[in-house]
């Protein structure tokens, strides 16, 4: 069973190159994104995060809306450990799987399989894990003989296959999404949705950003708006 807790989310990004009146203007101008703000050691940093707060238990699919740079991404990110909290607290438990980055820690110059173990390794998963996988992870992309060869040899396509064979491979207990996946041709990418359907059926936490609406009424029980990284409606 997971469990997600946010309280006071804050998640600064300091500026270290721009002048601060070219900073200033940029912030002031900008329609969407974070905004100008200081550090506890007067330092300018943009605010993509702001006292964000919620809590989610299992059976919970939290939808996050917004206007591109609104904080979606952000907050996935801080959500999945890429970014540690400036403030506030984040307190998870369970497996955490994210779904937004599936090709991270893939090498073009290392073969398929050796790409299995190092996307693996990446997610959290051990040898072990990563051994009773590797079968079924083939099966699944469909790659065959390709999977002893250097990714550089594959098409974006058959990238994008493999890393969604491994990705989706493991069970989570809290599922991060940015937006649903779709990968390879139809028929593959029929497969692929059965397989991520069956995966979000399966986490017992899913937090999914996403811009349809569409998609919020089918998978979704609670919906949070964000502006400027702060929450501006949940319901």
């Amino acid at each position: 069973m997971g469990l997600l807790e946010v309280n006071d989310l804050v998640i600064d990004f300091p500026v270290l190159s721009m002048p601060s009146r070219s900073l200033k203007n940029w912030v002031l101008n900008a329609a969407t994104g974070g905004y100008l703000a200081k550090s506890s050691r007067d330092r300018p940093v943009v605010r993509a995060v702001d006292q964000v707060s919620f809590s989610l238990k299992g059976g919970d699919r939290l939808g996050l809306i917004g206007h591109n740079g609104s904080g979606k991404t952000t907050l996935l990110r801080a959500l999945s450990g890429a970014f540690e909290p400036s403030s506030g607290s984040l307190k998870a438990q369970g497996r955490i799987v994210s779904l937004l980055d599936v090709s991270m820690g893939m090498d073009y110059e290392a073969t398929g399989f050796e790409n299995i173990f190092l996307r693996g390794i990446m997610m959290g998963l051990t040898r072990k894990e990563i051994d009773a996988k590797v079968d079924s992870i083939s099966e699944f992309s469909e790659l065959g003989d390709y999977l002893s060869m250097p990714l550089r040899t594959y098409s974006s396509g058959m990238v994008l296959r493999l890393a969604f064979a491994v990705s989706t491979s493991v069970e989570a207990d809290i599922l991060l999404m940015d937006e649903w996946l779709s990968v390879g041709d139809a028929k593959f990418n029929e497969k692929a949705a059965k397989r991520l359907n069956e995966m979000v059926e399966g986490a017992s936490i899913l937090v999914l950003a996403t811009h349809s609406d569409a998609l919020l009424k089918s998978v979704c029980n609670q919906v949070i708006t964000l502006e400027k990284g702060r929450v501006v409606d949940h319901r």
